[in-house]
């Protein structure tokens, strides 16, 4: 679950960086879900659900998903390092949200 002060333009915004759908709305939230499986993230505006999330998202390329979404406005906060699986990188979207990206 991720706090957004917006959840029409946080929804908006992760349907076109991740290609996510809405499953369902209501109540100040909305269910988005990934293309290829029923994993599911979930956008709130409630101030009474803690905001502090970490959020893990696997990629092909952790160089090339940098790239792209630093392009798209995303901040940076740990360049891509070597892990034991590959690469990994921590990024911040532009909603105030972390990820770590990896391979």
């Amino acid at each position: 679950m991720i706090r957004v002060e917006n959840i029409e333009a946080a929804a908006s915004y992760y349907a076109d960086v991740f290609g996510l759908h809405p499953r369902w709305s209501g109540d100040g939230s909305i269910g988005l879900v990934f293309q290829e499986t029923d994993a599911e993230i979930v956008l709130h505006c409630d101030p009474n659900i803690p905001s502090s999330v970490e959020v893990y998202y696997q990629v092909d390329d952790v160089l090339a998903a940098v790239a792209d979404y630093a392009a798209q406005g995303w901040k940076v906060l740990v360049a891509p390092f070597d892990i034991t699986i590959g690469k990994c990188a921590v990024i911040r979207d532009p909603f105030g949200t972390s990820f770590a990206s990896s391979i």
